[in-house]
Formats: structure tokens, sequence, C-alpha cells
């Protein structure tokens, strides 16, 4: 099971709580465990704008400002920021999939500010982490179901319907989703 670049919908009744209706790309999957970032949590009393100020990075007159988001539990106090594939980045950039790149240095934070970088970008504080088989171990367990990611919807803005929007893109009514596993 390959799930780079695959989004993780929390089901109802998972039982973590810092998981509850999230929506999760994932950045790396492999027989070591799986990292991802939540793109549906806003970061609280942090905007992209103060984060430069206090990482002293100046802002240009045509600088961008990208949404900040809780990425997960592990690390919160590190950032990474999941963009376009259009900014090629350096040795620091991890090319996810064909869509999607994430670069977690400073460079760029800078060209943002500067009014460049990736055409679409979120900055996620923590990520979300599982050792070797623990995922699997959970989509198995009915915790999570696996969509496709869609950059429209992985960079909208609109974060609270973003958990719906990918259920209603894979053809579920978000009502109609039970916390009970079931086997044919």
């Amino acid at each position: 099971m390959d799930l780079d670049g695959k989004l993780l919908i929390a089901m109802p009744g998972m039982g973590d709580p810092r998981f509850e209706k999230t929506v999760i790309l994932i950045c790396a999957h492999s027989d070591d465990g799986a990292m991802g970032l939540i793109i549906n949590r806003p970061a609280r009393d942090l905007s992209f704008a103060n984060l430069l100020d206090q990482l002293n990075i100046p802002v240009a007159e045509d600088g961008r400002d990208i949404h900040v988001h809780y990425g997960g539990p592990v690390e919160r106090g590190r950032g990474f920021v999941l963009h376009s594939r259009d900014y090629p980045g350096g040795p620091a950039t991890m090319q996810i999939d064909a869509t999607f790149g994430m670069t977690a240095t400073l460079d760029v934070l800078e060209a943002l500010a500067a009014g460049d970088g990736p055409a679409q970008a979120l900055l996620a504080l923590g990520y979300s982490g599982w050792g070797p088989g623990q995922l699997e171990s959970e989509i198995l367990s009915n915790g999570w179901l696996i969509a496709d990611a869609v950059a429209d919807v992985v960079f909208s803005s609109d974060d609270s319907g973003k958990w719906a929007a990918v259920l209603r893109g894979m053809g579920i009514d978000p009502v109609s989703l039970s916390a009970t596993a079931g086997r044919a």
C-alpha cells in the first residue's frame, strides 16, 4: 500500500480527539512508518504575518499571505510548508508526488514573503506520525478512509468544509458514516 500524496479522512468514533474530523495529506509512507500534515485545522492565534515577524523575515509590499495550520501533535514547534510542485526548492524540498511538495526550510518562507514561491501553499506547525505498521493497522480498524488528494481542496481556505468536501468527492454523505466497522 503506497499512501504518498493520499488523503486520510478521520472516521467518526476514531477514539483520538486530536484527529476528530481531520483530513491529513500523507507526505511520506514506507515500511518505516508514515508522516503527514493535517490540512483542515487552522492554528489558533497565529497568522503568517505574525510568524514572519517572529522569524525576522521582511515582507515585501507584494508579499504573500498563506494559512497557518496545526499539522499534528509531533514537533509542534517545527514548520512545514506544503506546496504545489511549481516551487522547485532545493535539496531540502521533498517531492511528495506529481502535485505536492513539502519544504521545511526558511527559503520557502522568504520566497513567499518576497511575493514569490509556490503558487499554492499552506504552513503546518507540527506533523502527524506513525510507526511501522501503525497506520495500516488504524486503517484496517476503520479509523481512516483513503482518498486521492485534489489541490483545490487541499489548498482551499474553507478549512471547516474540507472533511465533508473530501467525503462528498468520494460519493459519501458525511451524515451516513458510522463508527462501526463491518465485514462482508
